[in-house]
């Protein structure tokens, strides 16, 4: 069956209650055997690990309310749209890619870029912010910041 890749953005059901009860009922990884799908017709088919991951993700989502977008992307990004993924100008991605923070392959006088560094980075200063929030937190903690704002002091 062929059909058109195309970006497309599903919305939460208006009653979530039903998909929250599927989405428990997908359980977690440690599912017995290999996930399949079952068509109208009964016939049956195995569902690749990494695909049943991104369905019971998409569910989770779902079932909290959260919209969801599926959008086919190539595995070479040009810098325009690995900058549009990273949700940053092209010439900061470009300056990245000079800094060695990101790879790159040359074609011709173009730099592509591999969906799968792209991701990579992006995880990677996801962490990055976690772990300095956690430290900044950790550090106002230890100077007592918490409570020297616990009570706020009249102003007039």
């Amino acid at each position: 069956m062929a059909r058109t890749l195309r970006e497309h953005t599903v919305l939460p059901p208006d009653d979530p209650s039903a998909l929250a009860r599927f989405a428990h009922e997908l359980g977690g990884p440690d599912r017995p055997g290999q996930a399949r799908l079952v068509g109208p017709d009964g016939s049956e088919i195995e569902v690749p690990d990494e695909l049943y991951e991104a369905l019971c993700g998409v569910v989770e989502a779902l079932s909290q309310g959260l919209a969801v977008s599926i959008a086919p992307h190539n595995t070479m990004l040009t810098t325009q749209e690995a900058a549009d993924l990273l949700n940053i100008s092209r010439p900061t991605l470009v300056r990245l890619l000079s800094e060695g923070e990101i790879p790159f392959t040359m074609r011709g006088r173009h730099r592509r870029v591999l969906l799968r560094d792209i991701l990579a980075y992006q995880e990677r200063t996801r962490r990055d912010r976690r772990r300095v929030l956690d430290d900044m937190a950790a550090e106002g903690e230890d100077a007592g910041l918490y409570e020297a704002t616990s009570t706020p002091r009249d102003t007039r």
